[in-house]
């Protein structure tokens, strides 16, 4: 095996943040290229959770701020890492509106390959920096599965745009994740 193949297994084994968002849209961009969606219903489902996902992305990195402030608003109020409950609608709704049977376990092995490790990495630098405050919070919310019942706490705090746009490029992202919906449209029979 090459010097270059072995230096990207590594990162694939150890380093895996580094390619997490890269394989995620290499995903999504496959799955707009070669998806052949089955019907409008399955479509119609499929756009509302891209959209739902597209919110929660939005939202999220709208209240965040990286590594100086423990967010605790928001969605932040209802999970601890709403832009990966994002991510994951999203994919869902691509998987479903491809209509390509083999993105769903596709999509699978990426997640599982990917996101444990980086809530467990993500959630133990959180807490070295904001220690007992994050205990606390993480005691009481889950990392991906919302908690309906602080719903109305959810929307204090202050969202910014210009936070949602410098923190992750995300009405970028956004756009770009429309037009692959877009292009899978244009393919409905």
């Amino acid at each position: 095996m090459s010097s270059k193949a072995l230096h990207v297994r590594h990162n694939l084994a150890h380093r895996r943040d580094k390619y997490r968002q890269f394989l995620g849209i290499a995903l999504i961009a496959l799955l707009c290229a070669t998806g052949a969606p089955t019907g409008p219903v399955s479509f119609s489902v499929a756009a509302g959770l891209i959209a739902v996902g597209l919110l929660v992305r939005l939202w999220a990195s709208g209240h965040i701020k990286k590594d100086q402030e423990l967010a605790q608003d928001g969605p932040y109020a209802l999970v601890r890492h709403p832009l990966y409950v994002g991510n994951l609608t999203l994919l869902l709704g691509y998987c479903l509106a491809s209509g390509l049977w083999w993105a769903y376990p596709l999509a699978v092995a990426v997640v599982w390959g990917f996101y444990p490790p980086a809530i467990v990495r993500e959630d133990g630098k959180l807490e070295g920096l904001f220690g007992e405050r994050w205990r606390h919070w993480a005691a009481s919310t889950h990392a991906l599965i919302p908690r309906f019942d602080r719903f109305p706490q959810a929307f204090g705090g202050d969202w910014s745009f210009t936070q949602s746009l410098r923190a992750n490029g995300e009405p970028i992202i956004a756009a770009a994740l429309l037009w692959g919906l877009w292009v899978l449209f244009q393919r409905l029979g």
